[in-house]
């Protein structure tokens, strides 16, 4: 299978259906800034937590799934989508970590750790990545369950960061105004 196709050429690209799109269309935008966190997110991994690495693989395969629900406007039965459960698993993650951190009572400034300040940088990419899925279900029909995953794993990331920072000594700083 050869990379290259010449397909694109042309600023067209092919959905899952194999429709033809711009690439500048909501559906591409949506699913490229999935990809983009993805991408990410392997950047940071291996963060040095064993808990936090296993959790970041398994989101890295939940975000190919957002990609490909994202990337067919005509799903059937049997094509991957992001389901309550890929949500749950996500609350289940905060859930137990935020019995290991201190609780929140202020706003606190993205840094730390080199895997913790990364992970505040995904988490701020997850948003975009989700105000696109909402750009895209404001004009067509998209999987609900995607959008709210992508809402909660920002949530899981912003998590993971306190974690990492905790775990290593990094204090954390609130904004002066």
């Amino acid at each position: 299978m050869s990379i290259y196709t010449g397909r694109g050429d042309d600023g067209k690209t092919d959905l899952r259906d194999m429709t033809r799109v711009s690439k500048t269309s909501p559906r591409i935008e949506a699913y490229g800034t999935v990809d983009e966190l993805n991408a990410l997110l392997g950047t940071i991994r291996p963060t040095g937590h064993a808990d936090i690495d296993d959790q970041l693989r398994t989101v890295q395969n939940h975000l190919h799934i957002v990609q490909a629900d994202f990337a067919n406007p005509d799903p059937d039965e049997d094509d991957p989508a992001i389901t309550a459960a890929h949500v749950d698993t996500v609350e289940d993650w905060i859930d137990s970590f935020d019995a290991e951190l201190e609780p929140l009572t202020a706003f606190i400034l993205p840094s730390g750790s080199n895997p913790g300040a990364q992970l505040h940088h995904a988490r701020t990419v997850c948003r975009r990545a989700e105000r696109r899925a909402v750009a895209l279900a404001s004009e067509e029909e998209i999987n609900e369950q995607a959008v709210q995953y992508l809402n909660r794993l920002s949530d899981g990331l912003f998590t993971f960061a306190r974690v990492v920072n905790a775990r290593e000594g990094e204090p954390e700083e609130t904004p002066e105004y």
